[in-house]
């Protein structure tokens, strides 16, 4: 049997609001439409995404000793319009800031993230959307150092 991943949603009452609660104990606010009071399953959706492959990113650019000192990901998703209004198109920006950093070094990561490791834009892809990254690397802020 594999990894199990366990969540919950209890319903606030009114709307569609929700507090959820993540298997680790992490609780977080779900809402339609979404805003300031939470985010939409949708948004979840993306953020999941951007955090896997951020997450597979950073340890292999750490894991090649790589001086890096900033780290963002973007992600935007497109969705159909139709139901199930699934995403149809997704663009993932990676951010790296540091220095030294070899352009084949980053590319390298986001490819095994996205050939290999990233269960989660494995899923959207498989799904049937079209995932796109590209990246830019970055002087570190002269603030942060």
């Amino acid at each position: 049997m594999g990894d199990i991943k366990r969540a919950s949603l209890d319903w606030q009452g009114e709307g569609l609001a929700f507090k959820g609660t993540l298997g680790s104990g992490y609780t977080f606010d779900l809402v339609n439409p979404a805003g300031e009071a939470g985010g939409s399953p949708m948004e979840f959706l993306l953020a999941g995404v951007a955090g896997c492959t951020a997450m597979d990113v950073i340890h292999i650019l750490r894991k090649k000793r790589l001086n890096v000192h900033g780290f963002t990901v973007e992600i935007v998703g497109e969705r159909a319009e139709e139901h199930p209004k699934v995403y149809t198109n997704v663009e993932i920006t990676f951010v790296v800031r540091g220095e030294d950093i070899q352009p084949r070094d980053v590319a390298e990561a986001i490819r095994l993230s996205k050939d290999k490791y990233c269960s989660a834009s494995a899923m959207f892809v498989r799904a049937g959307a079209e995932v796109h990254t590209s990246y830019r690397i970055e002087a570190p802020d002269a603030a942060s150092e």
